[in-house]
């Protein structure tokens, strides 16, 4: 048991109680004020180390036996200060609303609470960046390779390993060292200056030096400095879309507004400014509630602290290669070991001869490929409006399993367009044309086309919405709200742009949250006055007392026909469309009802084509917003994302579900709304539990967290806060979802000529090396001298090999199925396809080489030449018919490859000269060949080629392809989904 006195203090009155508990017992006290009738109940938590949690806030800080002076009431969260009263949380925080706080309470309590900013670690050094680029198993196994060349005195090796890995290394640090500054830009989301109450009187100061308790003032252009509760709201809005993903600013209220079901969403907390959001209109005062990590901004910093970018399945896959490539090498070491220890030979030397070939096996130049192969790729993203931030992330696009992508800017337009008109007896004209642009766009009711005032039902309609109004459009582009910028550009299609000259504005009702409606007070040209009125169509129904018939009449408004015009307004609000209702009167007392407009964000154009395109080829894509379920299913089923057999879930179910739960049914989630920036981290990290590689796209801040943990994260770079751009590995320029249909094929063929490289590359080394191992080991005469080896250890390291990484790209690989990136490169189906190359190439040259010394026994130059010319020839075939793992030379082109070709070309005029150039000849101890030696030697090389060519058609045709991801089976569940 533990004695502890707490104090509690509110409008300066103190009380104490002394109560006797023990650790983790809950009790209920009161916070007494001298003005209050009753006291304000809190249920606190006693806790170890003199600490007491409430409901109220997070924490306070009590010491045993102190003074009231001692006593820290410490944040409020945001839901707590929205459900409360503000004189409840200027109580809880020991404020003044009028004077704020005083410089001495305010120098007290950061002293508890720190500074209004965010810790950012120091960063690492630049050389300490630069030395983690070898912690990689393959250029570690390369540098290893290098100190061994030098130790067996074998120093050309050791020289082109060493400058490969220095070219790898410095192209990957050179890529990423910008990538890794996250932190940094969230904390420069945090104003750097505001205005703040102190002592009674307005200071300008910096942002930073904010604590709980004090009270800023809010104008038009501010950004909010922290999370504060609203005291006053001059018609207050607030772009809150950084959080929220809602285009529309909140307006802002300064009431009490009961707790949510669900737990409490940004956008229910009408009365609380978020840190890091703009004041787009009005002016305000808070109470500041929460500072740095304690705001709802802090939760998502918290969040980005806590999560580490996976390695991308390249990388993966080449540590994997790595490891597979040290095991073969010391699996050859061991053979040669134990054959000579059988033979009886010189056991030093039997262990040199395995360590040179297994060297000599390891392909140094295969960490060039990838670095040449992903920069190619990440300038060809570039091209096309993708900029990628890390060179492996434009390979893990290929491999993707699921994509969850945003709604606003990345699969619409964020360009709001009316598309229907309907009048209060229920008569529909439809309007074409999307966004701001007039190209194309007309409203026709009945089969008839509206213009001026044709049709004088649908004509007011417009026209009301037009006056009622404060956007303008320039250009293409929308000054103002995007709902009213789509009602001017509704008035411009109908011919009715000038109606809003006609009038001169009197006065204005603001929309608030109360009354959900904006009005205008105007006076027509005749001088009559006239009252407009626009917003939620069930609040415009409830102040109208008639309607507009069809025939001009003025009609009483009765309960059925209030009640059928409500059905209507919900039946097209059910298309996912946002309804706007509209009236007119001479007095704000006798309104008429005109009817409604709805409107909706078009998808972008290609973005159902490319949804389409990437469904195809076995990649899932999820719909992730904040948006209602209506809209979420509207715009998932014209964009094909989702059907009526497919599955939704909200936030609120999410959050009720424990990982299991959730795991078990997301695989059958095409559209997730109301999510909140937890919500999406779960849904990530139950996606990659179950072996999916994902993809994330988002703009906001609230992204952040959610785009670092995937797979690979993608940001909008219009739209796009700077935290998620920098959270992310890659920022779609123009925001478009049909960016990521070329971003996939671009992956798919990066891998693809990776591993063509990887085939060629082990091929010939596998098949000189058995050459070389087979004469040492068995005392055979050795087929190719030094130099020769020399120049094949060019050939298969240098520009033919090199080439193939930079193969375009096939036009249908983004109908090939993601690869499974548990399956590592070098596979069963390679091995195969390595080994079986290897075999025609050494069986080839041994043949030619023995036939040609079996003439008088002894090994002449031209037998090494016809040798030498045999294997080389064979290794420019290889490198053809490793073109393509999928299709025949001819179907993707004999010169498509520019590089390809030229390389080809050089090499092969290179070994004609060092056949028949005499300087040549004398160093590589070769002799002229004629005519008939070549055909002859070109021929029989080829049926490598033919054999490779074969296989390819045989495996087409039975459809043996590529493996891809599986995808898993279908796991019955019983939990409720909506």
């Amino acid at each position: 048991m533990e004695s502890i006195v707490i104090y509690f203090c509110c409008e300066n009155t103190a009380s104490s109680e002394e109560f006797r508990f023990a650790n983790g017992s809950i009790f209920l006290a009161g916070l007494w004020d001298k003005n209050a009738p009753r006291p304000v109940s809190a249920l606190f938590r006693v806790e170890g180390g003199g600490t007491v949690r409430t409901d109220l806030g997070k924490n306070i800080g009590v010491k045993t036996g102190g003074a009231a002076e001692d006593m820290v009431i410490e944040t409020i969260t945001a839901e707590n200060a929205s459900a409360h009263e503000l004189q409840e949380c200027v109580g809880m925080l020991r404020s003044d609303p009028v004077a704020g706080l005083s410089s001495a309470e305010a120098t007290r309590r950061r002293q508890f609470h720190g500074f209004n900013e965010f810790e950012v670690n120091d960063p690492e050094p630049i050389w300490k960046k630069y030395v983690e680029q070898f912690k990689n198993p393959l250029i570690l196994l390369l540098l290893s390779s290098a100190i061994v060349s030098i130790l067996m005195k074998q120093f050309d090796d050791a020289i082109s390993i060493t400058v490969s890995v220095v070219i790898v290394v410095t192209v990957g640090f050179i890529q990423e060292y910008r990538s890794e500054k996250t932190l940094e830009q969230l904390s420069k989301l945090v104003p750097p200056a505001c205005h703040v109450l102190r002592d009674g009187r307005e200071h300008e100061m910096l942002a930073r030096e904010l604590v709980p308790g004090d009270v800023v003032l809010l104008n038009t252009g501010d950004r909010v400095p922290a999370d504060v509760r609203l005291i006053e709201a001059s018609d207050l809005q607030i772009d809150e879309s950084s959080l929220t993903g809602e285009t529309e600013p909140k307006h802002k209220v300064t009431n009490a507004i009961p707790r949510q079901s669900n737990g409490g969403h940004v956008e229910h907390m009408a009365n609380v400014a978020f840190m890091g959001t703009l004041a787009c209109s009005g002016r305000g005062r808070g109470l500041v509630i929460a500072t740095a990590s304690s705001s709802h901004f802090g939760e998502v910093f918290i969040m980005m602290q806590e999560q580490e970018s996976p390695k991308t399945p390249l990388q993966k896959s080449m540590d994997h290669l790595g490891k597979q490539l040290s095991i073969y090498s010391f699996g050859v070491i061991g053979l040669i070991f134990v054959i000579g220890l059988v033979q009886g030979r010189n056991v030093l030397d039997m262990f040199t001869i395995g360590v040179s070939l297994a060297v000599a096996a390891i392909p140094e130049g295969l960490p060039i490929v990838v670095a040449v192969t992903l920069a190619i790729g990440v300038m060809r993203m570039a091209n096309r409006r993708a900029v990628v931030k890390k060179m492996p992330a434009v390979e893990t696009l290929g491999c993707v399993t699921v994509i969850c992508s945003d709604k606003t800017g990345t699969l619409t337009k964020n360009e709001m367009t009316a598309v229907v008109v309907v009048t209060a007896e229920g008569r529909r004209a439809e309007v074409t044309g999307l966004g701001y642009s007039l190209d194309g766009g007309s409203c026709t009711y009945e089969g008839q086309l509206v213009s001026g005032w044709s049709h004088p039902e649908v004509s007011a309609i417009i026209e009301a919405g037009a006056v009622c109004n404060n956007a303008a459009i320039v250009g293409e582009s929308v000054i103002g709200q995007p709902t009213e910028g789509a009602l001017v550009v509704l008035a411009k299609k109908a011919g009715l742009e000038s109606c809003r000259l006609a009038y001169t504005r009197q006065k204005e009702i603001a929309f608030t949250h109360e009354n959900k409606w904006m009005a205008v007070q105007c006076i027509n040209q005749q001088g009559q006055i006239m009252n407009f009125c626009k917003g939620a169509t069930d609040r415009i129904i409830d102040i109208c007392d008639s309607y507009l018939s069809a025939d001009g009449r003025r009609i009483p408004l009765d309960p059925q026909t209030r009640k059928r015009i409500n059905d209507g307004a919900c039946a097209v609000a059910s298309q996912g469309l946002r309804v706007l209702g509209l009236c007119r009167g001479e007095s704000m007392q006798s309104l008429q009802l005109l009817g409604m407009v709805g409107m909706w964000d078009p998808p972008r154009p290609g973005a159902t084509e490319a949804i389409e395109v990437v469904k195809s080829s076995g990649v899932d894509v999820k719909l992730i917003t904040g948006d209602s379920r209506e809209t979420a299913q509207s715009i998932g089923e014209r964009l094909g994302i989702h059907s009526t057999s497919d599955m939704c879930l909200s936030g609120q179910q999410i959050e009720q579900m424990s990982e299991h739960d959730l795991e078990m049914v997301i695989r059958q989630v095409t559209i997730i709304y109301r999510a909140t920036p937890r919500h999406k981290l779960k849904i990530v990290k139950a996606l990659q539990t179950l072996g999916e590689v994902v993809a994330m796209t988002g703009d906001g801040v609230n992204d952040a967290a959610a785009l670092k943990k995937a797979d690979i994260g993608i940001a909008m770079g219009i739209s796009g806060t700077d935290v998620c751009k920098e959270a992310a590995d890659m920022v779609l320029c123009d925001d478009d979802f049909s960016t990521l249909e070329h971003a996939i094929e671009e992956g798919k063929g990066i891998y693809h000529n990776i591993t063509n490289f990887v085939r060629f590359q082990l091929s010939t080394s596998v098949a000189a090396l058995s050459l070389i191992a087979a004469s040492t080991i068995f005392h055979f005469e050795n087929p190719l001298n030094a130099m020769q080896i020399l120049w094949i250890n060019i050939i298969m390291d240098g520009p033919p090999a090199q080439s193939l990484g930079v193969e375009p790209v096939d036009a249908d690989i983004i109908r090939q199925k993601p690869r499974n990136t548990k399956q590592p490169m070098l596979n069963g189906r390679l091995i195969a396809h390595i080994l079986s190359s290897a075999a025609i190439i050494v069986l080839g040259t041994l043949w030619v080489f023995y036939k040609e010394m079996s003439a008088d026994n002894k090994i002449t130059p031209r037998d090494t030449t016809m040798t030498f010319t045999c294997f080389v020839l064979y290794d420019m075939w290889n490198a053809l018919s490793c073109r393509s793992s999928r299709k025949m030379i001819w179907e993707i082109g004999l010169l498509r490859n520019r590089m390809f070709c030229l390389a080809v070309s050089g090499s092969l005029l290179c070994q004609l000269a060092v056949i028949y150039w005499a300087p040549l000849q004398h160093v590589f101890q070769t002799e002229a060949l004629s005519a008939y030696d070549l055909v002859f030697l070109t021929i029989l090389s080829s049926s490598v080629f033919v054999f490779n060519e074969t296989r390819k058609y045989i495996e087409l045709r039975h459809g043996n392809e590529l493996p891809s991801a599986g995808k898993g089976d279908f796991v019955p569940t019983d939990i409720k989904t909506t």
